[in-house]
Parts: C-alpha cells; structure tokens; sequence
C-alpha cells in the first residue's frame, strides 16, 4: 500500500483511539482487526488493503493485524513477527518494534501470541466493542469468552455484554481531521489529472479499456497505486448503466463518455464523474440533457451548508432534473407530482451523493433518529446528479434515446460555504468543449 498515507502523525492515531474508547460506555475495551490476504488466484494473493477503521484508528499498513483497546485508550497492537525467510518472498514487516516505535501503540506482541494475549486483556472487561460485521472476530470474542468463564473459579471475570463497535467509530470517520482532509484533496487532484489526461487523449475508434489505461497511468505516476474503486469507462449507451465496468466497447464518432474513476492516495478516496465527447463537440440532444444535469448540480451545491439538512442537496437536484425533464418533453405532468410518484426515477435512479473518506462510499449516518441529519463542518461527500434514458425507451424521441450523463465533484463542508476539492476539472459546455479542442 502507498506509505505516503504516514503522513498522518502517529499521535492523531492515539487520539483516535483515546476519543472513541471514551466514548464507549465505562469498563469497555476495544477489539478491532485488519483482515487477512485474499487469494486471487491459486498461490498469488491480491495486494494487502488494510480495513478501513483499523486503518484509521492505527495507521498500521500489514496484514493479520489486531488493535486491543483498553479504557485509557493504551493499545496493544498484535501483529505478524519478524521473520527474514518470510521477508526474502513477500518484504519488509514491522515485526514488535516496529509496530511500537512507528505506530504509536503502548505495547505489541506476535499473532502466535494472540489468543493468551486476549484472554489477558478481555478478564475483567463487562463489555467489549467491536465491529459487528467480523464474523470472524465474532467467533474468536465467543471462544475467549467461554474460555475465562470456565476459569471462574480461578478468578477470572468474563466479560458480560458485546456492543457495536460501527456506529461509534462511523460517526468519528464522518467529521474529517486536517490531516485526512490533506490527503483527500491530494487524492481529488491526482483524479482531476487523470480526467484532463481522459479528455486530452480520447479519439473515436480507441477502445474504452485504452482510455482507461490512461487514467490509471495518471493514478499510478502520481503516487496513487490503485484506483479507489473499479473505474468506469462506458461510451454511448453504456453510460446507462450505472456500474458498468466491462470497459471493452469501441468508442464511436458521436458518443458521450462517461467516466467515473478516482484515485486511492493514502487510503483516502478520490471519486469524480465527468461526461465529455468524443468528437470534443456535444450534439444537440446531449447538450440540453447536459446542461439539465448542471442545472441540478449548481442547484445542490447552494443547499451544501453548514446546518442544512443533509437531504436537501438531493431535493434540489431532483426539482430541477424534474423540470428539466418535463420541458424537454421526456415526461408530462406537473412537476410537484411528478416528484411525489417518483416518476423521475426513469432517469435519474440514484441519490445526489454519499460520504466520502476512506472508503469511496464511507460510513457514517445520513439520518438521526429518523431525520435527516444536519450538515456539518469536516465532512466531506459527493454531489453526482445524472440522467440515464434507456437506448430500449420507447416513450421518448429517439434523438434523447441512449444518452447517460452524471456530472460529481467531491466536496468539503466548512463554515463559508462548499469547497470543491476535485477543483479544476471542467463541467461546464464551452469548457468541456475548449480544453478538449486545445489538445487536439
């Protein structure tokens, strides 16, 4: 994985950890884990991406990896030892040492250890934390459990109560520190790159793949190993279908590009959406529905302040997509009803955006006790309003027929207004339209 993410201080680690044990309720400790290598392929494994939470709480960057947390936020790292044949096949390991001056954990000890360590340090606890997705710590958390029970008579006190971990450290990763907000602009702008070198390069006849190697050349060039999710790169009517990822068509002469694909710089997510064409000069027909979509997109930046709730950018895009629809004949009928049927969902299938951090589409609540939470400063998401009309759509003119458009930015809440850390990248037509003829 890229070291660039130690950018972030080891002493931000030991306040995470401080923060989130404190909010735990008193007497509990904190078990949390990174994951195994995944096979990919017979003996060859996919390159090691931390879990996300583990990641943020730790920093620590190998595989097989737990973090145990006591009440004080004091933390025991247990990790994979030193071992120099291991290191001659697969490379370096921070080994005990390491882990403790590198990382910033009160103590650390060897996997071959791990379970008399977590007997240690569960005897005592009433509760313990973890993510309840991990079915595997499950299992491990039953097993030490039944074990200190069976040991009461020795004294040993087995804790009571499991609680979920998920939503504690969920809400954390929602509000971004400087340094994470570093990184996820670093990330943003190692995106924006790769579309400009997207719209530079594009000719009619490539094959999409080809325009993808493109962006994950940029990504790669600039200290961005991998892309953040799986990149799409769908030409014409592919652009319809939301999470196309086959990237093999060949791209035609009056085509719209649609290409979803950010960067992962740190472990932090970059995510843009640009829908540019071919030829370097939009048709009529795609042009209007662009600039519906741009219309929806400049609509839900204004609602993305601090104290607006956080489905109102959505709200807004989808009145103007609405409209937008209805003057151009695509639907019919009144606006407001045609919001309240959700008919506009022919077209326009997803929501305005989602959380944004160190996963692509992050953690964190979209409501509080059944209302839409209010936006606040240091989060950070997407505005991605689009329109898709099916090639097979009988029930409107041809001319609009196979045309898919999103337009995304990603972007940080602060206190004077939305900033756009994907900034750079031209969505407007006459830009879109200008940078491409310059470089061609």
């Amino acid at each position: 994985m890229n070291t660039e993410s130690l950018i972030v201080e080891k002493h931000t680690y030991q306040a995470r950890r401080q923060r989130l044990i404190e909010s735990l309720p008193n007497n509990a400790v904190a078990i949390i884990r990174t994951g195994e290598l995944a096979t990919r392929n017979n003996d060859c494994e996919y390159e090691f991406r931390p879990h996300s939470s583990f990641f943020y709480l730790t920093g620590f960057p190998e595989p097989g990896a737990y973090a145990l947390i006591k009440g004080n936020g004091d933390t025991l790292l247990v990790t994979l030892p030193k071992d120099p044949e291991r290191e001659q096949w697969d490379g370096f390991r921070y080994g005990v040492e390491g882990a403790m001056k590198e990382f910033g954990v009160n103590d650390a000890t060897t996997t071959d250890e791990l379970d008399k360590t977590a007997l240690a340090f569960l005897d005592g606890a009433e509760q313990v934390a973890f993510l309840f997705g991990d079915d595997h710590l499950r299992q491990q958390l039953m097993g030490w459990r039944d074990q200190l029970a069976a040991r009461a008579r020795a004294g040993a006190v087995a804790p009571t109560s499991l609680i979920d971990l998920t939503p504690y450290i969920a809400e954390m990763r929602l509000h971004k520190d400087e340094e994470e907000i570093v990184l996820l602009e670093k990330a943003a702008q190692i995106s924006v790159e790769a579309h400009k070198q997207a719209m530079r390069t594009v000719r009619p006849g490539m094959k999409e793949y080809e325009l993808e190697a493109e962006l994950n050349y940029v990504f790669m060039k600039s200290g961005a190993r991998q892309p953040a999710y799986n990149n799409i790169v769908a030409s014409g009517s592919n652009a319809c279908v939301l999470h196309y990822i086959q990237n093999d068509q060949t791209i035609k002469q009056d085509d719209l590009i649609l290409i979803d694909a950010g960067a992962e710089y740190g472990c932090y997510a970059g995510d843009i959406t640009r829908t540019f064409p071919a030829s370097g000069k939009f048709t009529e027909p795609q042009a209007i529905l662009y600039q519906v979509v741009l219309d929806a997109y400049h609509a839900g930046m204004k609602e993305l302040n601090v104290g607006t709730p956080y489905e109102a950018y959505h709200n807004a895009a989808v009145r103007v997509l609405t409209q937008g629809l209805v003057e151009h004949g695509l639907l019919k009928g009144e606006v407001d009803s045609l919001i309240e049927s959700k008919a506009y969902r022919d077209f326009y299938m997803h929501n305005t955006g989602h959380w944004l951090g160190l996963d692509v589409h992050d953690c964190g609540a979209y409501k509080i006790n059944g209302e839409s939470r209010l936006l606040e400063e240091g989060m950070t998401l997407t505005i991605e309003p689009g329109l898709y009309v099916s090639p097979d759509n009988e029930s409107v003119d041809q001319k609009w027929r196979g045309i898919g458009i999103r337009i995304e930015d990603d972007i940080l809440i602060r206190k004077g207004g939305p900033y756009v850390l994907t900034h750079g990248l031209p969505k407007e037509i006459a830009e879109i339209e200008a940078f491409m003829a310059e470089n061609r």
